[in-house]
């Protein structure tokens, strides 16, 4: 299923979301034609293109913005698209002339799409910021970790990916489709600072509702639970625990040999205790000892495996979630229909 097929995508070249989210768009069917600097020769990250996933059937134009010519050359391509990124602080495209009060104006059905950290506007809209610091002030991550050490950085996998990237290709389906109603486009700013704070909206209702504390490693989802965490096990392996439901959790407990009448699942004064037991537990056998206990058990208990081992499970082999290039295994494009 390629939906966006016909839609022209045309993406200042810079790093984090914006690649990424082109990546998505041109999965969906879009054409995506990134504008890189003269000389960059390499991809977005530092990664040679052919080694960038994210540049998969991406065409490169070569235009220096500090130049009339290069400047004109991203006005003449801008008149023909839908899409248009701008991956830099907020101000740079208006100084250099391509900004949505320009290109818009030449060209209505344009969809322009500012991407940043803290947002176009706002207190701190020109400070410069990674994920980590996007993170930090949206509140998503000082629950990250255990609670005797400071938070730990989800990767980069968050703001720049799950946040920033993902938002923007919402608001840009969001745009297309109400074009197709009124003609026009818009401009869109798309904040990664925003998108994390809107991610945490499950943590903010516990927190009004009482049920999620502000220490660390104290509740349901960061780690504070004995049913929802990682284990070690005999070999240096882990294994993941996320039995939450009571279905779930009952079939944990029997599979390791607990009785269930002295664990009680939501006393919260009992967690430490808990938690110090499957510890031991798990502790007992290898990573492939437990995978073969929870095999054909329900309990929502899983290997941690590494991206190295992640291709090869059968769950994602079956499906073809990973494809071959050079030898090497890389998640192939995303698709919604199969």
């Amino acid at each position: 299923m390629n939906p966006l097929t016909g839609v022209r995508v045309v993406l200042l070249a810079g790093a984090g979301p914006a690649p990424f989210a082109g990546m998505l768009l041109r999965d969906l069917g879009a054409e995506i034609v990134r504008v890189d600097r003269p000389g960059s020769g390499a991809g977005v990250s530092g990664l040679p293109s052919h080694l960038d996933s994210r540049s998969r059937g991406v065409r490169s134009v070569v235009a220096d913005l500090k130049t009339d010519e290069g400047r004109d050359t991203v006005r003449q391509l801008a008149s023909t698209a839908d899409v248009f990124v701008d991956p830099y602080r907020p101000g740079v495209v208006e100084r250099l002339g391509l900004g949505p009060a320009v290109l818009c104006a030449g060209h209505p059905p344009l969809v322009y799409v500012h991407m940043t950290g803290w947002g176009h506007d706002g207190a701190w809209a020109q400070r410069a910021g990674h994920d980590i610091n996007y993170l930090a002030v949206a509140g998503a991550l000082y629950p990250t970790g255990p609670a005797d050490r400071p938070p730990l950085p989800p990767l980069n996998l968050l703001a720049d990916f799950g946040a920033g990237g993902t938002y923007l290709v919402m608001g840009v389906l969001a745009a297309l489709l109400e074009r197709t109603r009124t003609g026009r486009g818009t401009v869109l700013d798309v904040a990664m600072t925003d998108a994390v704070a809107s991610l945490t909206t499950l943590l903010h209702d516990m927190r009004a509702a009482g049920l999620w504390t502000h220490g660390r490693e104290s509740n349901i989802f960061d780690g504070g639970a004995p049913f929802y965490r990682t284990y070690r096990t005999a070999d240096g392996g882990f294994m993941a625990v996320g039995a939450i439901e009571p279905a779930f959790h009952s079939a944990l407990l029997a599979a390791l040999g607990i009785d269930p009448a002295g664990w009680p699942q939501h006393d919260r004064d009992r967690w430490p205790g808990q938690r110090d037991e499957l510890a031991r537990i798990f502790a007992t056998r290898t990573r492939a000892d437990w995978e073969l206990v929870f095999a054909e058990v329900d309990a929502c208990v899983t290997p941690v495996l590494t991206p190295g081992e992640a291709p090869h499970h059968p769950a994602l082999a079956s499906r073809g979630t990973f494809t071959d290039r050079d030898g090497c295994p890389v998640p192939g494009p995303w698709r919604a229909a199969r």
